[in-house]
């Protein structure tokens, strides 16, 4: 999911601004705004994870699909 924000956003001060509002750091937001990786590397990144955390990701409403597999697996009453 990651990658469709960093696509999403296209430009560099696009990405800048919202990784900030993120509440990534200023100056691994700039080195990561103006990165020439593509999206699939940039995803995967410092920056991606400390903006787009997990918890902001389950507040817009993804499912986790880790937890999906853990509740399908390993149910309540198996435990």
């Amino acid at each position: 999911m990651r990658l469709c924000y960093w696509k999403q956003w296209r430009r560099c001060r696009t990405k800048i601004r919202n990784l900030l509002k993120l509440g990534t750091e200023l100056g691994t937001a700039i080195r990561a705004g103006l990165n020439r990786n593509g999206p699939w590397a940039m995803s995967r990144r410092l920056a991606a994870h400390s903006g787009l955390t997990n918890q902001w990701l389950k507040e817009q409403g993804l499912v986790s699909v880790k937890e999906l597999w853990v509740q399908r697996h390993y149910p309540a009453t198996a435990r």
